[in-house]
């Protein structure tokens, strides 16, 4: 057995046993733990078949983003996490008619080869070969010129989503000191200082 497959082995193992801890743990903390686990594994998984951009993406935007942003938001807000599981069951035909379907999908995909062979040579663009460029040379080359305008499109829908979610979870509460820049700019000496005479041995 040669070191790669000694890593594979071992990447794919943990990452395997991480995903099936992150359903079964029963503290959410300890879910995310394991989820953030799982993505390091297969980002160990995408370097192996040299797809490192992949892993990169997987450790900035997942790990460093995504799955530490839900820990810190877990851990913070008080979740009766106990009250939630108790009404899962009456989503158990909706969540059992998606797994089907992401189950029968990952057999296409997985058979697809034996059913049409030629279909790993239907390649719309050319690969460089990885002596010539890395994968992350050339994959800027295409998503910056060919698919330029699809790529600013994405980002404007995330822009858009993100002021969404901001817009609905922004309150306004009350009894909040809050700063008003033009009322602080109107201030005048008059308004702005006070001038108070106190007596000796009394304080304000």
């Amino acid at each position: 057995m040669g070191l790669q497959a000694l890593f594979f082995y071992l990447f794919a193992f943990v990452a395997v046993a991480s995903a099936f801890m992150v359903i079964s743990a029963r503290n959410p903390v300890h879910s995310v733990l394991f989820l953030i686990l799982t993505f390091v594994n297969a980002s160990g998984l995408f370097l192996l078949v040299g797809a490192e951009f992949l892993a990169m993406i997987l450790l900035v935007v997942y790990v460093g983003a995504v799955a530490v942003l839900f820990l810190f938001v877990v851990m913070m807000l008080d979740i009766d996490f106990a009250e939630l599981r108790s009404g899962a069951l009456k989503y158990a035909p909706i969540g059992s008619l998606i797994g089907i379907v992401v189950a029968a999908e990952l057999m296409i995909v997985i058979g697809g080869s034996a059913l049409s062979p030629e279909a790993a040579n239907a390649i719309t663009m050319p690969i460089p070969a990885l002596t010539e460029r890395t994968n992350t040379a050339a994959l800027g080359d295409v998503l910056y010129t060919n698919y330029v305008y699809f790529f600013q499109i994405a980002g404007l829908v995330l822009l858009v989503a993100m002021i969404g979610a901001i817009v609905l979870t922004l309150r306004h509460r009350e009894n909040i000191k809050r700063q008003d820049i033009s009322t602080q700019v109107a201030r005048n000496p008059e308004t702005a200082v006070k001038v108070v005479k106190v007596k000796p041995g009394q304080g304000i």
